[in-house]
């Protein structure tokens, strides 16, 4: 199982963009999906994370602005973007706890970073 990102870019500050992530491969249930980013010279942090029952969780100084989406028919979740100031400046990272068809136990699976960049 693998976590697929793709979206994200450049924009300058006040635009918008969307990133979306979706477990591919073998899933037998999805409970927590969502993104981390990491901002140049920062450790990392949670951004938006939903769980399966539809609770969403965002990050204070991206309330409002943000949104995240979840479909749990196809795995996949989709953050979208809006009034994007330079400090959200960063690597965005999909990260889900996920069961493998098969497998035992729960596991923390993360994506590929994906590279959001917001111009002054």
């Amino acid at each position: 199982v693998q976590l697929q990102a793709s979206g994200g870019g450049s924009v300058q500050a006040g635009g918008s963009l969307k990133i979306s992530c979706a477990a591919v491969g073998s899933v037998l249930a999805v409970h927590t999906m969502g993104w981390y980013r990491q901002r140049p010279g920062k450790g990392r942090e949670r951004v938006a994370m939903s769980t399966h029952d539809g609770q969403i969780d965002l990050l204070d100084s991206v309330r409002g602005r943000f949104t995240l989406s979840r479909d749990n028919a196809r795995n996949t979740v989709e953050l979208m973007m809006d009034t994007l100031k330079p400090e959200d400046t960063a690597v965005y990272y999909c990260n889900s706890n996920l069961r493998q068809n098969g497998g035992s136990h729960w596991e923390n699976i993360w994506g590929q970073g994906t590279q959001v960049t917001v111009s002054s």
